[in-house]
């Protein structure tokens, strides 16, 4: 597979078609803003290529010991092929010092999308991330943190944030309750 910062792609228009099909326009990040943070020292946007075809995207950032996957996402037409854990594996092994997080929108039984969300959790529990027990509500949106290494830090997270974002992000985190999603 192979791997390239998205910024100096010629490829930008198809990396866009596949960002704005694999997110709803409410979680999404301006295309642009996410090509001008990919330039900072700390963000990532990476296109991931079998040979000459487009397989997927990954947008992150890393802090602190700790790297939050923001989005990632595997062309439809290819999804349950393996690409998305070989995205993973490639992102564990560039961010091998640090925690991986993730979040996902949570499995509620009441969730129009219900089955596809069960699908991302079990995809990511496969590939080795775990439950940390924590919510949190970014931008209008609940979702689940899940992690890859080491033990969430509920007060690292939120640091990470107001880092990131030069504190204009600070999330609600919280605990779930024994039994929810």
């Amino acid at each position: 597979m192979n791997v390239e910062k998205v910024f100096k792609s010629k490829h930008k228009n198809e990396i866009k078609q596949l960002y704005e099909a694999a997110f709803p326009k409410t979680e999404r990040m301006p295309f642009p803003l996410m090509l001008i943070m990919s330039c900072l020292w700390h963000t990532e946007f990476l296109a991931y290529y079998d040979e000459d075809v487009l397989c997927g995207i990954a947008y992150m950032a890393s802090l602190r010991k700790q790297t939050f996957i923001m989005f990632l996402a595997v062309d439809e037409k290819l999804r349950s092929k393996g690409y998305g854990s070989q995205i993973l594996k490639e992102i564990q092994e560039r961010a091998a010092a640090n925690k991986v997080l993730v979040s996902i929108e949570p499995c509620d039984e009441l969730a129009v999308n219900r089955v596809q969300r069960e699908k991302r959790k079990q995809f990511y529990l496969r590939n080795g991330y775990a439950e940390t027990g924590y919510m949190m509500k970014l931008s209008g949106q609940i979702q689940e943190i899940l992690i890859q290494s080491g033990e969430f830090n509920k007060r690292q997270f939120i640091l990470f944030f107001m880092l990131y974002s030069c504190g204009t992000v600070i999330p609600k985190i919280w605990q779930k309750e024994k039994g929810s999603v």
